[in-house]
């Protein structure tokens, strides 16, 4: 009997539709669940007939397994993970490799990779982005971990993958957890282009008064031009989706949000490396407001703002609301990649960029036009330090600038939340500004901590400490961080 080109372990909805994925891409896959059950029913439904090899053990699975051996784990993240590499290690031969496709956080995934490879085996941590219709008709896949390994997976993950103009959505990111980790920004991503989305709504909703129908049209619209997105697509059909009783199902879902983790993942990540993810933050933080229902409401009967008036030209300011959604996404993504570019630095990944863009294009749930023009854009200039350094983006933002400006000002004028767009346009301000307030910052932990501080006219590096109130002598502290 043919032994298998690859196994998996994990058979709920993600890795049932994996499995099958691969089988009809021509791969034939053993198999293995730790509730055996699963295995009997899937072998006997789903795969029927199929080159799927059900096993009943770690063994039995390991056995049935060409060289090198190619284990896919497919389990919840954090101890199921490490379980099931403690369960494989003693039954794997030198070589051989172990892939974990789940949403594990990128610390572990380094510690797990270092770990392996003291056995002498491989190890792969990968993003699966696409949900389950990826998982079956082609996900964006984001591995990286033990460079050896690759060349040995690769055949089977470009064959599953997405592709877009003929090319996979699935490329090597880099060494030890840069794949989870580039998974993990697409992950943070993904709540910032959802919050974007959500605030235009609500501004559509509350100050346009505008009902699902009309706004259904207007993102079906938008998703025509350059903010052609999955994202866009869905929230149209969403806001068209009728109830029973034949009215906008979106109006009776309530309005708190769940969140798996893997967004406050991503600012944890930023505020470890310095780096302003502001957008991304404020999406996470949405969300735990919104989780707030019953104070929101105790709050909505005692606190009071201004009263909502629209007056003017509404398909004007819907314009300006999509200039302001585009703008805003800019941001989202330039700050992601330069959340990338400093863990590359930290961790010593040589991350693809526009390689990264490309296997966003299909197949996940962040995939859009707009990424085409990330691709380009490091293309041009592998070094580009700021995607609103590109000059498309430039003139992107600055096309849209005045009614990003005008959406947000009404926003706070009419006391409609719009954290993302806002925390975008502040980010934006402070970037393009030559000098921020920060001396006065330094001043002041000088005068109350003498933390030290750099002048204008010495060279940078050169720190200085004033006595400011005439009794603190010269003595510095030697905690400066700029």
């Amino acid at each position: 009997m043919k032994k298998a080109d690859i196994g998996l372990i994990g058979l709920a909805v993600m890795g049932e539709n994996l499995v099958m994925n691969m089988e009809s891409k021509g791969f034939t896959v053993a198999v293995f669940n730790r509730t055996t059950s699963k295995v009997t029913h899937f072998v006997e439904g789903r795969g029927k007939g199929k080159n799927i090899i059900g096993t009943y053990s770690i063994e039995e699975l390991v056995e049935n397994l060409e060289k090198p051996r190619k284990v896919m784990l497919m389990v919840k993240a954090g101890a199921p993970v490490d379980s099931f590499i403690e369960q494989l290690i003693p039954h794997l031969e030198k070589g051989d490799i172990i892939i974990d496709g789940g949403n594990s956080h990128f610390p572990d995934t380094i510690r797990r990779c270092q770990y392996v490879e003291s056995k002498g085996l491989y190890y792969i941590g990968t993003g699966v982005s696409g949900g389950e219709e990826g998982a079956l008709k082609g996900p964006s896949m984001m591995p990286g971990g033990s460079p050896e390994a690759w060349p040995y997976v690769k055949p089977i993950f470009q064959s599953i993958c997405a592709k877009v103009n003929g090319e996979p959505c699935c490329d090597w990111v880099g060494e030890g957890g840069a794949g989870h980790f580039v998974k993990m920004v697409h992950n943070g991503i993904e709540y910032g282009d959802m919050q974007l989305i959500c605030e235009a709504y609500q501004l559509m909703r509350d100050y346009l008064g505008m009902t699902p129908d009309e706004m259904s049209q207007v993102f079906g619209e938008w998703n025509k031009g350059e903010l052609d997105s999955y994202l866009i697509e869905i929230t149209r059909d969403i806001l068209a989706y009728k109830d029973k009783d034949g009215k906008p199902l979106v109006d009776v879902i309530l309005d708190t949000a769940g969140q798996k983790g893997t967004g406050k993942w991503t600012g944890i990540a930023a505020l470890d490396e310095g780096v302003p993810l502001t957008l991304i933050g404020e999406a996470v933080f949405a969300r735990c407001l919104s989780a707030a229902k019953e104070e929101r409401v105790a709050a909505s009967k005692k606190l009071t703002g201004p009263e909502v008036v629209f007056e003017g030209d509404r398909m004007a300011f819907i314009e300006k609301i999509r200039k302001a959604l585009y703008a805003a996404k800019i941001v989202s993504y330039a700050q992601g990649y330069a959340l990338m570019r400093s863990a590359a630095r930290t961790y010593g990944w040589n991350l693809n960029y526009g390689g990264i863009a490309m296997m966003w294009r299909g197949g996940c749930i962040i995939r859009s036009v707009f990424l085409g023009k990330i691709r380009e854009a490091f293309e041009k200039d592998h070094e580009l330090t700021n995607l609103l350094m590109d000059d498309y983006f430039a003139q992107a933002v600055e096309e849209a600038q005045s009614g990003w400006r005008d959406v947000v000002s009404q926003a706070v004028l009419n006391g409609v939340p719009v954290p993302a767009m806002a925390s975008a346009l502040t980010y934006f301000d402070g970037y393009r500004t030559q000098r921020l307030s920060a001396n006065l910052l330094q001043a002041q932990r000088d005068y109350f901590g003498a933390h030290t501080y750099e002048r204008l006219d010495a060279p940078r590096g050169e720190f200085f400490h004033t006595d400011w109130t005439g009794e603190g002598g010269d003595t510095a502290a030697s905690t400066y961080n700029a």
